[in-house]
């Protein structure tokens, strides 16, 4: 035997500062949620005064504008024109709901417009992070400048910090995507192969291994360093080679900018390993006292990557953004080595041609 539902007690308008609220008694059953269709039947009952205006405005049968009105009605739990009326006449819930109906299908408009605008022409902000010492490897300030142009309703905001740092923001939403240092691929990150290049040993000229033409660990066990802070990819391969080789150092020195990290190398605080390609004055002016040494043995090289969230969480202006820095960069280019017979000196060819990798050196991911 079938068992019957009971009757649903129907909602009522509850009026307060010009709103209309949906107030529901408890125990009903089989609500269905007011569509953003039946309130445009209704407006256009309301503004035209008659069924058959507001049919034809609607491009619907004169039965299914009032189909429609009458599902709102039952949803709503009153009247909301008076039948038999001419013109139609609205009952005070009807003439309450106009002004609500109204705002509430100019904002599904706007919403609807808003989500377009994702889709055609780019607005809102890219939030990126990079690196400052990557800059002559991924000159993206030139990158940026372009997008922009081409993409004006676009604003930027630009960080930087430690590269673990950089990705733990893209992974949690802080970021858009990171043109920045890795050490490896990170779960749940999209990388794509930007460009490398090696870090040497950084001395002074009248240091005792500035003359050879390359080092290796086990010489550097008693030296003083000078290092950039934890969570860098410079000290993590630096940490990681002296740690494959068991050799403790010592660090005298942290400092979290490049530069500074060359001046203090310079007065001699320390020893320290750089990317050879940084293009600061006191590497590279004709009488700096700088010298960079190739180190044997161990792979001391950093890799630049864009990096992106997973497709599903990659924002409109980060796709664009990373769809047109891949049609303009070239493929992953390496800062070129000393040759072997000699340490580097400023200004004696640190930055050589470029080197291009294979394509799954290149595209980790798709973007």
């Amino acid at each position: 035997m079938p068992v019957r539902r009971q009757r649903a007690q129907m909602p009522f308008i509850c009026l307060a500062d010009d709103v209309v609220r949906i107030c529901c008694n408890s125990g009903l059953e089989g609500r269905w949620p007011m569509e953003l269709r039946q309130l445009r039947h209704f407006l256009a009952l309301a503004e035209e005064r008659s069924i058959t205006r507001a049919a034809r405005r609607e491009l619907i049968v004169q039965s299914g504008l009032s189909n429609s009105i009458q599902a709102l009605e039952r949803e709503l739990g009153t009247p909301l024109y008076v039948r038999g009326t001419r013109p139609v006449r609205l009952t005070a819930a009807g003439e309450a709901l106009v002004g609500p109906a109204r705002r509430t299908l100019a904002s599904a408009a706007q919403a609807e417009q808003a989500v377009r605008h994702t889709r055609d022409v780019l607005i809102g902000t890219l939030r990126i992070g990079v690196s400052l010492s990557a800059q002559h490897l991924v000159p993206f300030a030139s990158y940026l400048g372009e997008f922009t142009r081409d993409h004006p309703g676009i604003d930027l905001r630009l960080q930087y910090a430690g590269a673990l740092t950089m990705i733990s923001m893209v992974e949690t939403g802080e970021l858009d995507c990171v043109i920045g240092p890795a050490v490896s691929q990170v779960p749940g990150v999209r990388m794509t192969h930007l460009a490398r290049e090696p870090l040497h040993l950084a001395c002074r000229a009248d240091h005792h291994l500035a003359e050879q033409a390359e080092v290796n660990i086990r010489q550097l066990a008693n030296e003083r360093f000078v290092e950039v802070p934890p969570g860098w990819t410079a000290r993590l391969l630096s940490d990681a080679a002296f740690a494959g080789e068991g050799i403790p150092r010592r660090v005298a020195c942290e400092v979290g900018d490049w530069e500074l990290f060359l001046e203090l190398v310079s007065a001699g605080v320390g020893i320290g390993f750089a990317p050879v390609g940084l293009q600061y004055p006191v590497l590279t002016a004709p009488d700096s006292v700088l010298r960079l040494v190739p180190v044997e043995g161990v792979r001391l090289e950093r890799h630049i990557y864009l990096m992106l969230p997973s497709a599903g969480e990659t924002s409109p202006a980060a796709r664009r953004f990373a769809d047109q820095l891949l049609r303009i960069h070239p493929r992953g280019q390496l800062t070129g080595t000393c040759k072997p017979t000699q340490p580097c000196r400023p200004g004696s060819g640190a930055a050589a041609g470029a080197l291009m990798p294979r394509p799954s050196d290149r595209q980790m991911d798709s973007i």
